[in-house]
């Protein structure tokens, strides 16, 4: 198959299968959640954040919020609201998601 007929990579909730993100909006695949391997993404879709709260993590205190698929519900992540530690701020915005939560479509 040629390269300009294959589309994007997307990985979906592995519950329900709704699409949450691509593959390419990934920035660091060497993150850590409570069940493992996690990636951080610049843009996810089709999700519903939970409330702010404070959270200590690994690398410091942070104001998150847990993000959840828009369809089944399921609890796939969190999201960075606050960095309070400067070498952290980069994290602001970005999305955390557990590679156990996400499948891969069709790649």
């Amino acid at each position: 198959m040629a390269d300009w007929m294959i589309g994007p990579r997307l990985y979906n909730c592995y519950k329900c299968g709704n699409m949450i993100c691509r593959h390419d909006d990934i920035i660091s695949k060497i993150f850590q959640a409570s069940h493992g391997r996690a990636f951080l993404f610049t843009h996810v879709q089709n999700v519903v954040d939970g409330p702010e709260e404070d959270r200590q993590l690994m690398t410091g205190l942070h104001t998150v919020t847990d993000v959840y698929c828009s369809d089944c519900g399921e609890l796939l992540g969190w999201r960075y609201i606050k960095a309070y530690e400067e070498l952290q701020k980069y994290k602001e915005g970005k999305i955390v998601l557990e590679r156990l939560k996400i499948a891969k479509e069709s790649w």
